[in-house]
């Protein structure tokens, strides 16, 4: 016989109900599933595992060690350690190693196109932009051809000196101003620069070909000093290719007849005192990596 207090018993799911009614809903006494009890049981004893075996308990000015004597401090200290000797023994390599066979060992690769980008982002992006294909007044770093030489060895001078920086080993080079120091007068200055238009453009019909014929003869006798027989330029004096479509500062004929009546005078710092050898080396690395992939 039921006692006269005790609450009501579901008759759908035989729980107890908790006496409790919400719009003639009945609230249901559910008990909590033993399988929460076992979870709660478990996390208990692996806690109490853990205060054992690991650090766990601050004891003032120490702490309990633990049976494991574990330390992440230490953990994080030799992990430092095999970091920098690994780094070690890869920079070795490519400081000491020559172009070709860094660039033929994977591993080394691996490092350079992984620490390439960001040495590139943060130094040389702002003006040859991160894709290295520059700007106006800032060269096409992925192109054929560079102004001092596409060789590694000639990239990396260029970017230990620079050019016309305060490096005393600086890279020299100027072009100059035909028309306005009246080397030219203006008529023959329009004629050199359709010349000069027409060689990167040949099938073009934007220009006089009468011009370009009295273009080439003014160019004759005075660009090919710099710029060659062929107009395919002279790394040396860093006098660029005339003949492809790589151009710092524009290559439509408005622009080249500004550039021989004012000249050029382009500038790069001097990146030896801002930049390891290591720095260095794997910029060039990674930039003939890129232009070789192109």
């Amino acid at each position: 016989m039921a006692l006269e207090h005790e609450p009501a018993r579901d008759g759908l799911t035989g729980y107890l109900t908790t006496g409790h009614e919400w719009n003639g809903i009945t609230e249901l006494n559910t008990p909590v599933p033993r399988a929460v009890y076992a979870l709660l049981a478990l996390a208990f004893l692996f806690s109490l595992g853990y205060w054992v075996l690991m650090p766990a308990w601050p004891l003032g000015a120490v702490y309990t060690k633990g049976l494991l004597g574990l330390d992440q401090r230490n953990l994080v200290a030799a992990s430092l350690k095999d970091a920098a000797l690994d780094r070690r023994a890869w920079s070795e390599k490519i400081v000491g190693g020559n172009y070709a066979v860094v660039a033929a060992d994977p591993s080394l690769m691996k490092v350079v196109r992984e620490t390439g980008p960001a040495l590139f982002g943060n130094n040389c992006a702002p003006c040859h932009g991160v894709d290295a294909k520059g700007g106006p007044g800032f060269p096409d770093l992925t192109a054929s051809s560079l102004l001092w030489g596409s060789e590694p060895d000639d990239v990396f001078t260029t970017i230990r000196a620079g050019i016309n920086s305060a490096h005393q080993e600086t890279r020299v080079s100027q072009m100059p101003a035909f028309g306005r120091d009246q080397m030219l007068p203006r008529g023959d200055v329009f004629k050199v620069a359709s010349y000069v238009f027409s060689l990167s453009h040949p099938a073009s019909g934007a220009v006089d070909p009468k011009r370009v014929d009295e273009g080439k003869a003014i160019f004759a006798a005075n660009c090919v000093a710099c710029h060659g027989d062929d107009a395919k330029g002279n790394p040396s004096l860093g006098a660029p290719n005339l003949t492809d479509r790589s151009w710092i500062y524009g290559g439509d004929l408005a622009t080249i007849e500004t550039t021989i009546w004012g000249g050029r005078q382009g500038h790069m710092p001097a990146w030896e005192s801002r930049l390891s050898e290591l720095d260095r080396k794997i910029l060039t690395l990674y930039l003939t990596d890129k232009r070789s992939a192109r």
